[in-house]
């Protein structure tokens, strides 16, 4: 197994990145895809935050109200640590089971983590960063995901910078262009993972 880390600020493109690495044979451990399966109506995630939160956070159908939760910690730290305390340990050990089972292969494995350089992990060959101008993700998330633009600009100021990402950066990958410029820039960058795949061969 070759597993490297994939991350970048909100508004980066990261899932898009993620994607095309999938579709060029990489595994992919998704942070973001484990966290929205333990916090599914049945679970003992979801059973704590409810509990904690209360039933304000639950929608009509019975499922989590993401943002409901989001206001919530996002404007108060005790809230956000109670999340994290309830969250992080499941999405930890999960996350630690499907490399487990990874690691009996020669893949290419990808965790793809939003908090990677703020959590820190010490076991992967590489970082590769998704990197643009932070109010070029402000404009993408405002025009293509609805944000208010005082909330997205609040999300972002709340995460690493974005020199703080690139100085542990092992690969950037470019996103201020164009879909086609961001294609070339993900094939740049599966060139230099079979590069590294053949140095440990």
């Amino acid at each position: 197994m070759l597993l490297l880390g994939l991350t970048g600020g909100i508004g980066s493109g990261k899932s898009t990145v993620s994607a095309a690495l999938a579709a060029r044979g990489a595994v992919i451990v998704d942070a973001d895809a484990i966290t929205r399966e333990l916090q599914e109506p049945g679970t003992e995630v979801f059973a704590e935050m409810v509990q904690r939160f209360g039933e304000g956070i639950v929608q009509a159908d019975g499922t989590l109200d993401r943002q409901a939760v989001a206001t919530i910690v996002f404007n108060d730290p005790d809230a956000l640590a109670d999340l994290n305390r309830i969250v992080h340990p499941r999405v930890g050990a999960e996350i630690g089971r499907r490399l487990q089972e990874a690691a009996t292969g020669d893949d290419v494995v990808i965790l793809d983590v939003p908090l990677l350089v703020e959590t820190g992990r010490e076991d992967m060959v590489g970082t590769i960063i998704v990197d643009l101008d932070p109010e070029i993700a402000v404009r993408r998330l405002v025009g293509q995901r609805g944000f208010d633009e005082v909330d997205a600009r609040a999300r972002i100021a709340r995460q690493a910078s974005r020199e703080e990402r690139r100085r542990h950066a092992d690969f950037v990958i470019d996103n201020s262009g164009s879909p086609e410029d961001l294609e070339a820039e993900v094939s740049r960058c599966w060139t230099w993972i079979e590069s590294l795949r053949s140095d440990r061969r």
